[in-house]
């Protein structure tokens, strides 16, 4: 078969895992015997791309039942077919995609949740790293030690938002049994992502333990951390907020300024 004729079968083949039934016609038998094997095919990739979407979001799926879910995600899929065979990676703009989507304008919580089951599932796969551990923080002198800088373990993501976004994604883990129904309300909430040891965590966030840890995420040291954590909130113990933050595993290595010899 001619390079011509090679790239239009693939784009061909390609438009019909998409959704275009009719793209392969081209090429078909004309007494129609090779459609059945081209629908199975086209039918199983489809169902995989589902099934895949359904597992990188398990809490969206949840909340808006298996028949929405994979509805959303033929149409999602649709425009916006896999270009890594692990399949893994595939959907990383499924959370943008639902908030303009248009059913799901009355359901705000779902790209936020979203949002997080992205953080989940990518922390299950971020690169391998040491952890800090509160022994290496107490060996250091205080004055040395806020002038480092703490770096995040590279499976940690941070979330603050201003509605009751992380107890939904709580409440409805797919083995959660919620208490009480669902409430969408405006209540500002925070939560850490990592994977401690061999398993991913999720752990509540108060607003001094997230000013704390952005200020880390953004490369400033722990001095800056501090002061952040304290505009917060003027109350809080900074000791019991670090070892908080050092036994959820949430950074990996500490950097001290470099001192200059005069």
């Amino acid at each position: 078969m001619p390079e011509q004729a090679t790239d239009g079968f693939e784009a061909a083949f390609h438009a019909m895992l998409s959704g275009d039934t009719a793209a392969l016609d081209g090429w078909l038998a004309p007494d129609g015997q090779d459609r059945s094997v081209v629908d199975v095919y086209r039918n199983s990739v489809v169902k995989a791309r589902l099934d895949a979407l359904e597992a990188l979001y398990p809490t969206v799926a949840r909340l808006v039942g298996r028949d929405w879910f994979r509805a959303a995600g033929a149409e999602f899929a649709h425009g916006s077919p896999p270009v890594d065979p692990v399949l893994d990676t595939f959907a990383e703009d499924f959370p943008d995609w639902l908030a303009g989507f248009p059913p799901a304008h009355d359901l705000p919580y779902l790209a936020p949740v979203a949002r997080i089951d992205r953080a989940w599932m990518r922390a299950h796969t971020a690169a391998d790293a040491p952890v800090l551990s509160s022994a290496m923080v107490a060996a250091m002198p205080p004055a040395r030690l806020f002038s480092s800088t703490a770096r995040l373990h590279p499976s940690t993501t941070l979330f603050w938002f201003d509605w009751s976004v992380v107890s939904i994604w709580i409440d409805n883990q797919p083995d959660a049994e919620p208490d009480e129904p669902m409430v969408w309300e405006e209540r500002p909430e925070g939560l850490l992502i990592v994977r401690a040891g061999h398993g991913v965590i999720w752990r509540r966030l108060a607003r001094p333990e997230w000013a704390f840890l952005a200020a880390c995420r953004d490369g400033h040291d722990l001095g800056r951390a501090a002061r952040d954590a304290f505009a917060a909130d003027p109350a809080v113990t900074l000791s019991t907020l670090f070892a908080g933050l050092l036994s959820a595993r949430a950074f990996s290595t500490l950097h001290p300024e470099i001192q200059n010899d005069v």
